[in-house]
């Protein structure tokens, strides 16, 4: 099989700045790139630091395993909600291989991503382990003082009432952010960042738009969530982390601001999360 052909580069951006969410090994799967050219290609246009996300055991130790062979890049690890509940009766040792991997090197910056996804799971028992497997998450970050990368489909009020009910971690990062402006205040007012991917290039996308416009400068987050969520002006293609300079640029324009203010503060925004690493360590 052919890999697909990846786009070709956007301009380098005027200042470096970080991809907050990506996957690199299905990236490189999904491409035919391997890690090391994936994140040299990043570097060349100014995204010089990735967050590596795992979902499920595997993925997970993977992501540790290319933090720790690149400075350019920090790992969060955890089983996402659809594996949650397609595991079955494995979920609890999956469960406890991630959180075997907690305390084992500060290359782990998160953990996530988790939450609740009710678009493919619409039964309730498959909810009601989501959200139990969500809150074993919750309690990991608050326990290790991680950073927790939530994902959110369709589950925006039940995802809430969870995090309210366990108590938020210090920070909270809501990956690839879908809702609303009223959804994100709810978000923000609770402290948490808001990281927007190349969906808040879509057209039929206003909504998120207007959340990304009201998100304070220093809640903004960037994101690929590569292999997926390529922008425009190259969505249809496979998405990488140098891409990201396209939702950066759009992300400037529609918020009013400098493009170096927005790389700057995005960069900052990042640190603050998971800590200093690569570049800015």
């Amino acid at each position: 099989m052919i890999a697909p052909a990846l786009p070709p580069a956007p301009e380098r951006l005027p200042v470096a700045t970080t991809d907050a969410h990506t996957h690199l090994a299905s990236t490189a799967t999904k491409t035919g790139v391997g890690v090391a050219d994936l994140l040299e290609r990043a570097a060349a246009v100014g995204i010089d630091r990735v967050v590596d996300v795992g979902c499920d055991l595997p993925s997970s130790v993977g992501a540790v395993q290319e933090a720790q062979a690149h400075d350019a890049v920090i790992a969060a690890v955890a089983i996402h909600p659809h594996d949650a509940v397609e595991l079955g009766d494995g979920l609890d040792e999956a469960l406890r291989g991630v959180e075997a991997l907690l305390g084992s090197t500060d290359r782990i910056r998160a953990v996530g991503e988790t939450g609740l996804d009710y678009y493919w799971v619409t039964d309730e028992p498959g909810r009601a382990v989501q959200r139990d497997a969500f809150a074993a998450h919750i309690g990991w970050a608050r326990e290790h003082d991680l950073a927790l990368v939530v994902h959110d489909r369709d589950a925006h009020h039940d995802l809430l009432d969870v995090l309210d009910a366990e108590g938020w971690p210090t920070r909270v990062q809501f990956h690839c952010f879908s809702g609303d402006a009223d959804l994100a205040r709810r978000c923000l007012d609770r402290g948490a960042y808001l990281s927007f991917p190349g969906t808040v290039t879509f057209k039929a996308n206003e909504a998120l738009r207007e959340a990304a416009r009201i998100t304070p400068a220093d809640r903004l987050l960037a994101e690929t969530d590569a292999p997926y969520l390529t922008p425009v002006p190259v969505r249809g293609r496979p998405n990488a982390s140098y891409l990201l300079p396209h939702t950066v640029r759009f992300l400037a324009a529609l918020r009013g601001e400098p493009v170096e203010e927005v790389c700057a503060a995005l960069a900052a925004n990042a640190t603050a999360l998971f800590g200093n690493w690569g570049s800015h360590g």
